[in-house]
């Protein structure tokens, strides 16, 4: 079955009693473009966003008809959780993972990165709250920021300048 395009989401689009086939994903396969994947229940997929990226979500509907409807299902993976005690703390975290160039999630108040072993170590050695974890990676830090630009409008900028002015 190919795929070319989202349907919509689960939230949006009434079930009506159709089955839903999960198709699971790793958080790092839902910006993929082009892959070949199976729904729990066997169908094979063949994925081909020509456009851009996905950038798909727990829920997104890629078919539907009147029996059943196949869904992306974002699977749990170990994960570093980290609790800023305030917003220079965060500062500085995202300023570290940043430099490590891995990807920021963001769920409440917690900062979640794929589970680096390195900034683990890095972090638990300047003293942040920081554990080990097994979750969905679900809601990616979207940002506009190039990497490593160092213009005073950057997001890191806005944040330290955000700081200082409360120290």
């Amino acid at each position: 079955m190919l795929i070319q395009q989202k349907k919509g989401h689960l939230t949006t689009i009434p079930i009506n009693n159709r089955y839903i086939d999960w198709l699971p994903l790793e958080w790092y396969e839902t910006s993929k473009r082009i892959m070949r994947k199976q729904t729990l229940a066997g169908n094979v997929l063949a994925l081909k966003f020509l456009d851009k990226g996905p950038a798909l979500a727990q829920g997104d509907i890629l078919f539907e008809d009147d029996i059943f409807i196949i869904a992306v299902d974002i699977l749990p993976c170990d994960v570093l959780v980290i609790q800023p005690a305030g917003l220079f703390e965060m500062a500085s975290v995202c300023y570290e993972i940043g430099n490590k160039h891995l990807p920021l999630f963001f769920e409440k108040d917690e900062v979640l990165v794929p589970f680096d072993m390195p900034l683990f170590r890095l972090l638990s050695s300047q003293g942040y709250s920081i554990k080990q974890d097994k979750r969905k990676l679900l809601y990616p830090l979207k940002s506009t920021v190039a990497p490593h630009s160092h213009h005073p409008n950057s997001l890191f900028s806005k944040i330290m300048q955000l700081t200082n002015t409360s120290l």
